[in-house]
């Protein structure tokens, strides 16, 4: 079960020569999935950058399972989850479709930093990583 889910589409641009989806381009997949999972739960990502905050990713665990090829549809699935009072983890699998078949697995670890550039978590992303319960896939 994720707390957020969004079904997306391969571009034939997003290929390599090998006609997979470029490695790189996943964590662009996945990145956009944080976003729009951030503005669901009323965070604004860029309005925490006009206020110094900036939400920033310090380690990724990524495991390629299966290529997408171009057409290709699939869903990406995120949890939320604490790991440390300075940061956050998302949790994110990515699954092909219609056949649900494993396409990766990632990690995310991000903190927020402050306008001096020293981990701080805001008020608001505090409450929801509060709330979040452990569902980690």
């Amino acid at each position: 079960m994720y707390s957020f889910t969004l079904e997306m589409s391969v571009r034939d641009y997003e290929c390599d020569m090998q006609g997979i989806v470029n490695n790189s381009v996943y964590q662009n997949y996945i990145e956009h999935v944080r976003h729009e999972y951030l503005k669901q739960v009323g965070i604004d990502f860029s309005e925490y950058t006009r206020q110094g905050i900036n939400l920033v990713v310090v380690r990724a665990e990524l495991d390629y399972k299966l290529p997408l090829t171009s057409g290709d549809t699939f869903v990406v699935g995120l949890n939320l989850q604490r790991e440390s009072p300075l940061k956050f983890a998302f949790y994110q699998d990515i699954f092909r479709l219609p056949d649900h078949k494993s396409v990766l697995k990632a990690k995310i670890i991000g903190t927020a930093l402050n306008r001096k550039g020293r981990p701080e978590i805001p008020p608001q992303l505090d409450a929801l990583l509060t709330t979040t319960k452990s569902t980690n896939v």
